[in-house]
């Protein structure tokens, strides 16, 4: 009995070290379970906490950036709250001048009045039935005020409006004048740039309004049997077939595709006919023998007509698009128009020729043709363009100051470089000639636009900028409509812009 029991108990212990054994290989297999489970709270704690960086990110770059924007929106009510509660500030040139502001009467009534009326209708917009220009881009900092604190409290007691802040624009009132003018009666559009800064000089659109009467004449330019296009800025809107002007994109697409562009030649006798079409230059002038140089200068559709064809599509559309065709433009402006150049690899012989000259289906709108002529000016890096300079109270303190914004590199610098050389040329042997000068040096390119059987409607352009000895720049675009080539209108009304420019300064 006694070794029985004996037995027994080292059974028993047996047992139990078993039993211990077994739990001990049960809690080693349920470790894995509670580290994957780790992990996995783990990742789903970083999700969370990665979505709650980012949403609040963008909450502060909201509130910090795209709060006017919103704000801003003519759908938007709180603008009318405004309205009921603030006198719209005044609209300032960049020297101080009065170019909009809100007459009030004795009886409270409130007149907006444009004192240099049609000159600047485009640039400063209005404000009734809608808005345009200035008085659209800057409606909400013009309804808010930031008057004396003081002030302002005395106006709630007292029932009465606050002053809303006054908004400084980038605009030149001498140039614009200047600009009006060289337009003449010629409908067409103006837009002078200074490409290190991206500020907007002088922009001008014709036909135009006269913004002090356009609440009594609204009826008659939005009437179904209107045909006139007055309330359109054709600088920022409108779009116009480029003509030799797009024979700067076509040029600099060829230097990227041959690296023997410099052996370039060709022998124009006026005419260039491929697989039956024929391409002419402007009035039939044979130009002889050419190197690239003299085909650009010399705005030879023969020479050009052939380049296109030597192109590769795809790299062709690659670069357009990256010189800001078929997409928004880097700008502050708002309501912009939408460049366009698109080719295939189906397209016909006859419209890639076409298209290498400005013509077929390409469609660019001035500003778009001022930036990138700002851009080679400013060696390849783009400034966008802005209106807006700063706001400020009623006292002159400034509010907000609206600083330039570099919208990258739009082409290399040697490209830019490249381009300078091109577009001096046309004005030291070429289209441009009439734009030498000892007071600055000009660059640019002369566009003759044709959409009519009739030379004496085609559209004259000149792209290009100038600068003088101490550095000053202006990038202009010039277009005027139904008129001859470029050299006969757009060139000289660019003349009287770069004298009075560099005159002025």
């Amino acid at each position: 009995m006694k070794g029985l029991k004996s037995h027994q108990r080292n059974d028993e212990k047996e047992v139990e070290i078993l039993d211990f054994n077994d739990k001990d290989r049960r809690s080693h297999r349920k470790e894995p379970k509670k580290r994957g489970r780790n992990k996995e709270y783990a990742i789903v704690t970083y999700v969370f906490l990665t979505l709650f960086i980012c949403m609040t990110a963008y909450l502060i770059y909201f509130m910090q950036v795209k709060s006017d924007d919103f704000i801003n929106n003519s759908y938007n009510a709180r603008l009318a709250t405004l309205a009921d509660q603030t006198i719209r500030g005044d609209i300032l040139a960049n020297d101080g001048t009065i170019l909009a502001k809100t007459q009030v009467d004795e009886q409270l009534n409130e007149t907006r009045y444009y004192p240099y009326g049609r000159v600047f209708a485009h640039a400063v917009g209005y404000s009734v039935n809608g808005m345009a220009g200035a008085e659209l881009d800057a409606n909400y900092n013009l309804l808010r005020s930031n008057s004396f604190i003081l002030t302002r409290i005395a106006n709630e007691i007292a029932g009465h409006k606050n002053q809303g802040d006054d908004v400084v624009t980038t605009l030149d009132v001498s140039l614009q004048q200047t600009c009006y003018d060289a337009l003449g009666s010629y409908e067409g559009a103006i837009i002078c740039i200074e490409p290190s800064t991206g500020k907007i000089l002088a922009m001008v659109s014709k036909p135009d309004y006269d913004p002090n009467t356009i609440a009594q004449n609204w009826d008659t330019y939005v009437s179904e049997d209107s045909d006139s296009t007055a309330l359109l800025n054709r600088a920022t809107q409108g779009l116009y077939a480029p003509g030799s002007t797009f024979k700067i994109f076509t040029l600099l697409s060829y230097l990227h595709q041959n690296s023997q562009a410099s052996d370039f030649y060709y022998d124009c006798n006026g005419t260039y006919t491929y697989e039956g079409y024929s391409m002419h230059c402007y009035n039939g002038k044979a130009h002889g023998s050419e190197n690239l140089m003299d085909a650009f200068g010399n705005s030879c559709n023969c020479a050009f007509s052939q380049i296109g064809l030597e192109l590769d599509i795809s790299g062709y559309n690659k670069l357009c698009n990256q010189l800001l065709f078929n997409q928004s433009l880097s700008t502050a402006l708002k309501n912009t128009a939408v460049s366009r150049m698109s080719l295939s690899k189906d397209s016909s012989k006859s419209l890639i020729m076409q298209t290498a000259i400005g013509q077929g289906e390409t469609m660019v709108s001035p500003l778009h043709m001022a930036m990138v002529a700002s851009a080679i000016a400013n060696q390849g890096e783009l400034m966008e363009p802005y209106i807006i300079d700063h706001t400020q109270n009623d006292g002159g303190t400034i509010v907000k100051q609206f600083d330039p914004v570099s919208a990258g590199a739009l082409m290399s610098k040697a490209d830019a470089q490249t381009l300078q050389q091109f577009m001096r040329y046309v004005v030291t042997n070429g289209t441009g000639s009439l734009l030498n000068s000892d007071t600055y040096t000009a660059y640019g390119k002369t566009g003759t636009a044709e959409f009519s059987s009739n030379k004496n409607q085609d559209h004259s352009w000149f792209v290009g900028y100038a600068q003088d000895a101490n550095g000053r720049q202006i990038a202009v675009a010039v277009v005027m409509e139904s008129v001859a080539s470029g050299g006969s209108y757009a060139v000289p009304a660019t003349k009287t812009i770069f004298d009075h420019y560099f005159a002025a300064y």
